[in-house]
């Protein structure tokens, strides 16, 4: 039967190994960051412009736990033998001591860590900043809001001037319009007023021409009614020179003859310059006061027309004529009454 020696039953042998290495690393592991955080913070404290705040954790090494007691493996039971003659009973073996185990080592204490530092202050500068950049936001928009108003006003005062200008635009072309029209109808107009008058001159002319015709044969009557009396003269005619049916005691007769107020009003009638119509045909009668050579040296309106245009218009006639032209008797009577229609 096998037996185990003293030494494979010391306690050693059965303790897990010393962790003094590890122990000694995770110590120094601790102190590096304790300093680490003593120098944040009083980086921190320095400075006099604030930083974000860092925090940082620590983890330590994972701690290593004792290995479990070795387990004392149960004794190998020898095949039995033959029996033997029993031997006598040897003393019996004193009882194994329970292997004592190490309790495990109590970890470092952790280090103790710096107090935050005071965030007041710069809590404040945040809020100040952010309060400032609540400003400048409101003026970036209130600035973009203006401007977009003054875009919107150019807008409309563009839009506003362009229906100004095309207003006056089609103002003018109305107006230069109407002005056209109105200029063709006065040239139109005008163009009638001259056919007209024209028309008119050429029948006063026409008609001028009729009356100095009349007068001529007038003058050429008298004329020839003169050499037949100068004949009779001539001829030693004697008596009365009055006609068969004459009553008057006297060597002539004293009066116009018959025909010589149309003479007269022949001469006369191209000198009225009378353009308004009448209605009817009223007769002006005029009493014409005259110098044995015929020159007009009075006058008076015996009768109006009933028109004062057309009496005043028969005046400046008479005024114009100046001189009367001789009766058949080569007399001009000194006191006569014309009468003048604008219908002749």
């Amino acid at each position: 039967m096998a037996t185990l020696t003293h030494a494979a039953l010391e306690p050693s042998s059965l303790t897990p190994p010393q962790q003094d290495g590890l122990l000694r690393s995770v110590g120094l592991a601790l102190v590096a960051h304790a300093l680490l955080i003593a120098a944040l913070t009083w980086g921190v404290n320095w400075k006099s412009q604030e930083t974000p705040a860092v925090e940082a954790e620590i983890w330590s090494s994972v701690r290593q736990q004792a290995a479990p007691r070795a387990v004392e493996p149960p004794a190998v039971q020898p095949e039995p033998e033959p029996p033997k003659p029993e031997p006598k009973p040897e003393p019996k073996p004193e009882p194994k001591p329970e292997p004592k185990v190490e309790p495990p080592p109590t970890p470092p204490a952790p280090p103790k860590v710096a107090p935050p530092p005071d965030t007041s202050v710069r809590d404040a500068q945040i809020a100040l900043e952010r309060e400032k950049q609540e400003r400048e936001r409101k003026e970036r928009e209130r600035e973009l809001a203006e401007r977009r108003e003054q875009q919107k006003k150019a807008a409309a005062e563009k839009q506003r001037q362009e229906d100004l200008a095309e207003a006056k635009r089609e103002a003018q072309q109305k107006a230069e319009a109407q002005k056209k029209l109105e200029a063709q109808k006065k040239a139109e107009a005008q163009k009638k007023a001259d056919a007209e008058e024209r028309k008119a001159a050429e029948a006063a002319e026409a008609k001028r021409k009729q009356q100095q015709a009349a007068v001529k044969a007038a003058d050429e009557k008298a004329a020839e009614a003169r050499r037949q009396e100068n004949i009779r003269r001539m001829q030693g005619m004697a008596g009365a020179s009055g006609g068969a049916t004459a009553t008057g005691s006297a060597l002539q007769s004293t009066g116009p003859s018959a025909s010589y107020g149309a003479r007269v009003a022949a001469r006369v009638r191209p000198n009225i310059v009378f353009p308004d119509s009448v209605q009817g045909n009223p007769s002006a009668e005029v009493e014409v006061r005259s110098a044995p050579d015929g020159t007009i040296i009075g006058k008076r309106l015996t009768k109006s027309s009933g028109n004062k245009a057309w009496d005043d218009a028969v005046l400046r006639a008479i005024d114009k004529t100046e001189t009367l032209p001789r009766d058949t008797d080569g007399r001009v009577p000194g006191l006569m009454t014309i009468s003048f229609r604008p219908k002749e």
